[in-house]
Order: C-alpha cells, then sequence, then structure tokens
C-alpha cells in the first residue's frame, strides 16, 4: 500500500488580523506520531494553540521552524503515514 503524506495546517483562529507564531514543535523529525497527538504548539497574542497530528504516521518534513510567523490555512509540516 503506497504512502500517504497527511499536512498539519494553520487552523483558523478566529483573531483578526492577528499573527501566530510557532511557538514549538512537540516532536521531532522523523518521530512517530499517532492521530491526535500534539505535535505544533502556535503562539497568538497571549493563548497557545496546540495542533494535532491529523493522522498517525512519521514527521517528515517541518515548512516552518519555531519563532516563525504564521497565517490560517499554512501548511506547517508533513506526516508521512504507512512508513516501511
Amino acid at each position: 500500500m503506497p504512502a500517504r503524506v497527511h499536512a498539519v495546517i494553520v487552523p483558523e483562529l478566529g483573531l483578526p488580523e492577528m499573527a501566530a507564531t510557532v511557538s514549538v514543535w512537540l516532536v521531532p523529525l522523523g518521530a512517530h506520531v499517532r492521530t491526535g497527538d500534539r505535535v505544533v504548539e502556535l503562539l497568538a497574542g497571549d493563548a497557545t494553540v496546540d495542533l494535532a497530528a491529523p493522522a498517525g504516521g512519521v514527521l517528515v518534513q517541518r515548512h516552518v521552524e519555531e519563532d516563525e510567523p504564521v497565517v490560517p490555512g499554512q501548511v506547517l509540516g508533513l506526516i508521512q503515514s504507512n512508513c516501511s
């Protein structure tokens, strides 16, 4: 069965014109995650938002590093499922 790739995406935060940043990646590249595991933490104003893995697999890419700004809909990283 071919591997599938799932994007970790910044959700709509409901904060008009407010920049969010990646506070901390909670798992390293190459780490195995399960669906729903916390993967990355965003800082938006005084609030922190934990983003969960959309699928189980391996975190294979980070498109944004810590302390970089992000916007809703932006891909933060990729999780590959069915890795051998």
